[in-house]
């Protein structure tokens, strides 16, 4: 895990950056790495210009050929698989592995630039494998973070030989590893950038990068996975900081997809994130990266169907598993936490509003007010502090939320305590009716689960740059009109959780959210060193004509 752990580190970087930066941060590749790892054989293979890639190759025993999987890494072939028994688990089951360093990585020639070259490096690659001697032809493709990345977008490139694929903790889209709603993630990818000698020049691009442009489209697989046309095993946390990859790569490919992929997707989301949680929750039997409960078995009996074309029964199954989590207070777990399975996702036919109230409630009820505004004065130079939710690099997951403690410009909102028990598994969105008296400024939203003793878990949180309230595209960035109303849509994710019986609902609103998110100055001016700000008196509406609301994917159980 912490191996993984260091190298996943790097992906959040180079999800953020842009052209200038990627160029700017490479140091000069060296390749005077002592030996291969053991029990590899190294090959190299031609990539379509010529530069040669180098991959490290396990065989089973036996005589071939095999079946193939392949792993495309940013992180050192070597060094990731220093053990042969990193290997065992494909080598034993009978198929050739095949780990290979990515376009100017380890010992690999060439430049990188992350996920530039992928797409049809990937292609290359799995082609020249089905005329090794080794291979029978059937490939499968795999890897988590990074790796999961690089096997999408060779998935999009659809080789002829390329069967299916396993993809754990990946992003639909690389802004969601460098930005919250057009917020840039400070300590995620400005902070880790700062610590590899990034100037803040190329970091404040870095942050200004988030408007569309033909930059992200061409490797961005919500652009491009029209194209994949096999089945995909999506394997992702709730807490995870691709969690929207897993699931909306999934809803897509299994409803939308090329007839090879359309009806062929799984989907398995555990209660876990990148890396351990932090805070006093635990999970049973939650799975997570790197642990055989989640989803070592499943990975082997894709690949049992898929490349052998063994009926093992994998594709009678219901096509998704979810971890329904409940109360999980460390030594006081719910017996409620427990593995489902769904037809499809989402599972809830349909969302319920929750309303934000004037006085703090949050109610099924609609406002009947004419006028109900809660307003508050959101300074940058005194930011909300970040405790838990879907991070990296520092604290994550549900983490109690009352040490940010009772501030004026963070506004709590509650329902009464549950009467019963209430299910949601699905999207979860917010409509936000808001104002600010300047051009710009940021709202945060958080999903609460409030413990009879007041612990306040975040389940899901997000954010939303006010100029991109329209979207990202050129057209659509456009500043706010002082003290005008707007409502704003916000994506929360996807999550399945059981509010108990005595628990509360809860939406935390503020406007900040700090290091997760940088600070916003509200002058329409980008958060950067020297950046002048101004403090923004923000408004938040809840009457019968603006409503704010978050919608809650409600799922009926069986009692």
């Amino acid at each position: 895990m912490r191996k993984w752990m260091a190298a996943a580190l790097a992906a959040v970087s180079v999800l953020a950056m842009g052209t200038v930066a990627v160029a700017q941060q490479q140091p000069p590749v060296t390749r005077a790495q002592p030996k291969v790892a053991t029990g590899a054989t190294e090959l190299i293979t031609p990539m379509r210009d010529e530069v040669k890639l180098a991959g490290n190759l396990y065989l089973p025993a036996g005589q071939g050929p095999f079946p193939c999987i392949v792993q495309r890494t940013p992180y050192g072939k070597d060094a990731m698989f220093a053990s042969p028994a990193s290997a065992k688990k494909y080598t034993d089951a009978g198929y050739a592995y095949f780990v290979q360093d990515v376009r100017g990585k380890g010992r690999s020639e060439g430049f990188y630039q992350a996920f530039i070259n992928d797409a049809f490096d990937g292609y290359d690659t799995i082609e020249w494998m089905a005329k090794q001697d080794w291979c029978n032809g059937s490939i499968g493709i795999t890897g988590a973070s990074a790796m999961g990345y690089t096997s999408l977008l060779a998935a999009t490139m659809n080789p002829p030989h390329l069967k299916a694929a396993y993809v754990v903790v990946a992003p639909s889209t690389r802004l969601t590893g460098a930005y919250i709603g057009g917020a840039f993630k400070q300590k995620d990818s400005g902070d880790w950038s700062r610590g590899q000698g990034i100037s803040e020049e190329v970091i404040a691009q870095s942050a200004a990068n988030y408007p569309a442009s033909s930059y992200w489209d061409r490797t961005e697989i919500a652009e491009q996975r029209k194209y994949i046309d096999i089945p995909i095993y999506q394997y992702g946390g709730w807490f995870d900081i691709f969690n929207e990859g897993n699931v909306r790569n999934f809803m897509y490919l299994q409803h939308e997809g090329p007839v090879g992929a359309r009806g062929n997707q799984k989907l398995e989301m555990g209660p876990f994130g990148h890396g351990p949680l932090s805070g006093d929750m635990e999970y049973p039997a939650g799975g997570g990266i790197g642990n055989a409960q989640g989803g070592a078995d499943s990975e082997m009996r894709w690949w049992e169907y898929w490349l052998k074309g063994v009926d093992n029964g994998v594709m009678r199954e219901p096509p998704v598993k979810a971890y329904m989590m409940a109360g999980a207070r460390k030594g006081a777990v719910s017996p409620k936490n427990r593995w489902m399975h769904f037809g499809d996702w989402p599972p809830a036919p349909a969302t319920t509003n929750y309303y934000l109230r004037s006085d703090g409630a949050l109610t099924t009820d609609m406002p009947r007010e004419t006028a109900a505004p809660k307003v508050y004065m959101y300074d940058p130079k005194n930011p909300v502090q970040t405790i838990g939710g879907a991070n990296l690099t520092f604290d994550r997951g549900p983490m109690d939320q009352r040490p940010i403690g009772q501030r004026q410009d963070y506004l709590r909102f509650q329902t009464a305590p549950l009467e019963k028990d209430v299910a949601i598994a699905g999207p979860v969105t917010m409509d936000l009716w808001a104002a600010t008296d300047g051009p710009d400024t940021d709202f945060v939203v958080k999903l609460v689960d409030v413990y009879p003793d007041g612990y306040e878990a975040i389940i899901l949180d997000t954010a939303i740059r006010t100029r991109y309230r329209n979207g990202r595209m050129p057209d659509q960035i456009a500043m706010m009109t002082p003290n005008a109303p707007q409502k704003l849509t916000l994506d929360l994710w996807d999550t399945a959780i059981t509010f108990e019986k005595g628990h509360r609902i809860a939406v935390h609103v503020t406007s900040s959210n700090y290091p997760r998110i940088d600070a916003n100055p509200n002058t329409g001016a980008n958060p950067g060193p020297g950046v002048k700000t101004r403090v923004a008196k923000n408004t938040i509406y809840m009457d019968a004509s603006k409503p704010s609301a978050i919608q809650l994917p409600i799922l009926v159980l069986p009692e």
